[in-house]
């Protein structure tokens, strides 16, 4: 083995020494200047400072500039690049490039090796999180924010967690198409219509095929429209499908259904529950509310109650939340129970770091990469509500419209999808006229056609056609359905 460099004696005498591998180090890169190949082998996705001695991290780091440039790497060839080193001056000069190719045992164990390499750095890693994290809890000089450290603690262990293995998001040909095809088998299984996660809505999946993983879908309108309700719909239906192929026994890879996690910062916890009771029991929520409610109607809420208590539906209704925090949130919600879809209600009450909250255009921007990003980060869709600026109440026509998106374009170029809920019947109820007359004759005929009767728009989608898709909505529970085809013929829609 090659002579490595001594380290500090402070080091050596510290009981407590940084988990490290020196003699591992130069044996991974002898075996490399030995043969280029290995480095191609190596699935671990290794990093200059994964290295301990920072010497060894400078001569992988030019062996893979080299390997870039389509160069072989030797001693002779990595020699210019190192003979003005003081670490390797030291230790002979580049002479020990050559000693670190004189013992080729590196060749026969190259993989473990570098895995064991990248799991020292990984335990490295960690102590250094838990000094910062005991070194932050213990200084109170500043002003005191435990949450704002146990989320930043959270981030950086979830940093460390984030590499594990494989080359990262490199996937060759193979494993992508792979995959798509496993997409393409499901949306076959289930009729042709579906191959991501369920809507609960047959038309909207047939139209949008459900959900897909990494994809960031704006569900926008303006109030009194129903988009927490149908928000509210797609998660409750998304985590009892879930729960009905547990029992069916069906893959969780082949399923529809999805584990939820509803972050409201509007609606508290209690209030969504109540919506979601409303729905499954058929009583008013409005009557829930109150309590004006008959004891059989109890019976049949405690029934739906029952029934709901193991759904997979986790609420978290922390106000003023940040992108960062909802972030860490997420990433904690997946590691311990698995979510495969968030809801975010609504995009405007989150807040963007402090850099950006200084411009409200730019702190929206913030929010709506940072969504799109944990949808890749976490390979999962993510819903997120999003209010409509008040021009829509200013025109003739109340149809709402990309550029209608509130504070910012990059929403509408963040996202995947964008969907607006509108309902006629609601500005048609604004408009009505003096009973008896012959304007209210025909305001009523109209109202009958188009009252309960809402439209999802579906005004971008990267993955396929726009379009509009019309559902039944019945505001006293809350609830949205598909439209029976009688309703869809009375209301004189195309």
């Amino acid at each position: 083995m090659a002579e490595l460099i001594r380290l500090a004696a402070a080091n050596e005498a510290d009981p407590q020494r940084l988990p490290r591998n020196i003699e591992a180090e130069a044996a991974f890169l002898g075996a490399i200047l030995i043969d280029n190949r290995i480095i191609e082998d190596v699935s671990i996705n290794l990093q200059p400072d994964h290295f301990f001695e920072p010497l060894h991290g400078r001569i992988f780091e030019q062996i893979q500039r080299l390997m870039d440039r389509n160069m072989l790497v030797t001693p002779v060839t990595l020699k210019p690049f190192f003979e003005a080193d003081e670490a390797m001056r030291e230790l002979g000069g580049p002479g020990y490039l050559i000693k670190l190719t004189a013992d080729g045992a590196g060749l026969i164990g190259a993989r473990d090796f570098a895995q064991q390499i990248y799991d020292l750095a990984l335990l490295r890693e960690l102590v250094t999180v838990g000094r910062t994290l005991v070194d932050n809890a213990l200084d109170t000089s500043e002003s005191v924010d435990p949450k704002g450290q146990i989320e930043a603690a959270e981030s950086a262990l979830y940093k460390v967690a984030e590499g594990e293995g494989e080359t990262g998001s490199m996937k060759s040909f193979l494993q992508a198409s792979t995959e798509a095809i496993r997409n393409v088998e499901k949306a076959l299984n289930s009729g042709g219509s579906l191959s991501g996660i369920t809507t609960g809505l047959s038309s909207i999946n047939s139209k949008c095929g459900g959900l897909h993983n990494s994809d960031l879908v704006i569900l926008a309108g303006r109030p009194g429209m129903g988009k927490t309700s149908l928000a509210t719909n797609i998660a409750f239906n998304a985590a009892r499908r879930w729960v009905q192929e547990r029992e069916d026994g069906i893959e969780e890879s082949k399923g529809s259904g999805a584990k939820v996690a509803f972050f409201s910062l509007e609606m508290s916890a209690d209030q969504l529950a109540t919506r979601i009771l409303a729905e499954q029991s058929g009583i008013s929520s409005e009557l829930l509310r109150m309590g004006k409610i008959s004891r059989d109607d109890f019976r049949e809420l405690s029934r739906a109650s029952r029934e709901l208590q193991e759904l997979p539906l986790f609420i978290d209704d922390t106000p003023a939340l940040t992108i960062a925090a909802l972030r860490t949130r997420a990433r904690r919600l997946q590691r311990r129970h698995g979510i495969g879809l968030i809801v975010v209600d609504y995009l405007q009450l989150l807040q963007g770091s402090s850099r950006a909250s200084d411009n409200r255009v730019n702190e929206i921007s913030e929010i709506s990469r940072g969504l799109k990003t944990l949808a890749k980060e976490l390979s999962i869709p993510v819903v997120a509500l999003s209010q409509l600026s008040r021009a829509v109440e200013q025109r003739e026509d109340k149809t709402p419209m990309l550029s209608d998106l509130r504070e910012s374009g990059s929403i509408e170029q963040d996202a995947d999808m964008v969907w607006f809920v509108y309902r006629e019947d609601y500005y048609e109820l604004m408009k009505k006229p003096d009973e008896g007359t012959p304007a209210f004759e025909a305001w009523n005929e109209k109202m009958e056609r188009i009252h309960g009767i809402a439209e999802l728009i579906i005004s971008k989608q990267r993955h396929g056609s726009t379009g509009r898709v019309r559902m039944k909505f019945e505001a006293k529970i809350t609830r949205f359905s598909d439209l029976a085809d009688d309703q869809y013929a009375n209301a004189g829609y195309d």
